[in-house]
């Protein structure tokens, strides 16, 4: 009766561990694909939004930008 018992805890803790490494390889893999097809805005793109409305955009704006992104890039 205990080993049977043993036996089903040890292999639902196993069961949870392999599931957790197989989510987590997923998810990393999930994330990354979706770097690559959507990359944070950087100051080239600011730019481009800028020339896009008709205005050349100043060092000091682009700069002012991104800062104000990292800000809240955290949050």
């Amino acid at each position: 009766m205990g080993d049977v018992f043993l036996t089903s805890v040890g292999s639902l803790i196993l069961g949870i561990i392999v599931g957790a490494l197989i989510g987590f390889f997923f998810a990393r893999k999930y994330i990354e694909k979706q770097m690559k097809e959507n990359p944070p805005i950087n100051e080239k793109m600011i730019r481009a939004l800028f020339m896009q409305m008709g205005r050349k955009p100043s060092e000091v704006q682009i700069k002012q930008i991104m800062a104000s992104m990292n800000q809240y890039k955290g949050k």
